[in-house]
């Protein structure tokens, strides 16, 4: 959990009581207080939903083209090292066949 859901969940909390509360007591302007702390810490509790899967997709996605990369990396050396054993057996063959 983040920052942003935490607080998200508490505001909503703490919203419900004053709600609770204001309507207990007659207290409209409590009341409305607690619901609009509860509309707020909805949206901070989404936000941070919202930050959290971002994080993981990107995380997956780094994980995912560090996978590609020592890939890419490993056909790299093989090619270079097949092109090595190619040359020198073109170069065998040409001490061969110009030898005296």
């Amino acid at each position: 959990m983040n920052n942003e859901q935490v607080t998200g969940k508490i505001d909503q909390v703490l919203g419900k009581v004053e709600q609770k509360v204001g309507e207990s007591f007659g207290s409209e302007k409590l009341a409305n207080k607690g619901a609009l702390n509860q509309v707020e810490g909805a949206a901070k509790e989404t936000l941070g939903n919202a930050k959290n899967a971002a994080q993981q997709i990107h995380n997956s996605h780094k994980k995912a083209a560090a996978g590609k990369v020592a890939e890419t990396r490993k056909r790299i050396t093989q090619s270079v090292d097949e092109a090595k054993e190619t040359l020198k057996g073109k170069i065998e063959g040409f001490k061969e066949r110009h030898s005296a």
